[in-house]
């Protein structure tokens, strides 16, 4: 079922963001930005974590999260610790509510028109299963590159 597959790549991936959040050395790197790099990794890991909030936890799960997206780019200085345990929120938030969805749940159109096309709940949650590997990459990469 497809649900089984979303939940093993979310919750996998989330532990990867705690991963690579963790391997900072100083984790004042989080938050360095450069001329070329303008999204720091701690501004792209509270932007996954509004993301699953907002679209899986409010949308789909009626958790009752309100969304700031202002802020997801705006905070700084959030701590290792902080993160990670946001990280660890959201897993729960995201397993609880896909594992409570039917497989014609996910066959229905998704709740709200986030692109120009309407589309099912199954086709948002991959793309934001690539929402998230695409961001996860992004601090990857901005870690080994700022963080010597």
């Amino acid at each position: 079922m497809l649900k089984d597959t979303l939940i093993k790549l979310f919750t996998r991936d989330l532990n990867a963001l705690k991963h690579e959040v963790d391997l900072y050395k100083d984790e004042k790197n989080l938050w360095i930005v450069t001329k070329d790099i303008s999204n720091c990794a701690g501004n792209l890991c509270l932007h996954i974590l509004g993301n699953l909030n907002h679209f899986i936890g409010a949308t789909i799960g009626n958790s009752g999260y309100v969304r700031q997206r202002e802020l997801e780019f705006s905070l700084k200085d959030v701590s290792k610790t902080e993160l990670i345990k946001q990280v660890d929120d959201t897993i729960i938030v995201v397993e609880k509510i896909l594992d409570s969805l039917k497989d014609e749940d996910l066959q229905k159109e998704y709740k709200r028109s986030v692109f120009e096309d309407t589309m099912t709940t199954e086709y948002f949650l991959v793309h934001l299963t690539m929402h998230l590997a695409y961001h996860l990459g992004q601090i990857n990469y901005h870690r080994r590159l700022l963080d010597k």
